[in-house]
């Protein structure tokens, strides 16, 4: 099968998984924590690359707003989480790393993005640095199971079936 077709095809799979799981949150403040949209940020950055993980993300947050299952923070909350695991995943190909990536990029940077979205679009009375413990406990829980799951993958020889040519 075509290289981009397959990466289509398992991210069209990764934004289904996510869209059918947003229904699980944990609560936190004025945020839902999804940590299985983490998990698939991590699973979709290191089989898919950093690009097509971006994508995954924004088309699930998509949904998820569509639904009512999410809000407008979904996008800022998962979007770069998922484009810092795959970045730096496919620079360092470790899952420490990619772990990393995501805790950083979701509960470091998308917790700051979130801010304006809150204070501007939602209208929300929100403090600059209010997002980072909750978006930093979901993406954490979540980045934990991912890296399982990837190491379990990697053990039974799954995982270079997903991972065979270079990712882009």
């Amino acid at each position: 099968m075509n290289s981009k077709v397959r990466k289509m095809c398992l991210a069209a799979l990764f934004i289904a998984l996510g869209a059918a799981s947003s229904t699980f949150y944990i609560p936190v403040g004025a945020a839902k924590c999804f940590p299985m949209q983490h998990l698939i940020n991590v699973m979709a950055g290191v089989i898919l690359g950093p690009w097509y993980a971006l994508a995954a993300a924004f088309c699930t947050s998509t949904i998820r707003v569509m639904l009512g299952t999410g809000s407008m923070l979904a996008f800022p909350g998962s979007m770069f989480g998922a484009l810092f695991a795959g970045l730096i995943y496919q620079k360092s190909r470790k899952l420490a790393l990619a772990f990393i990536g995501e805790v950083v990029g979701t509960g470091l940077i998308g917790a700051l993005a979130a801010y304006p979205v809150a204070a501007l679009i939602l209208g929300r009375e929100a403090a600059l640095f209010g997002f980072i413990i909750p978006f930093g406990l979901s993406s954490l829980g979540g980045a934990v199971l991912a890296v399982i799951l990837l190491r379990g993958m990697e053990q039974v020889k799954l995982f270079g079936q997903f991972n065979q040519e270079k990712n882009v």
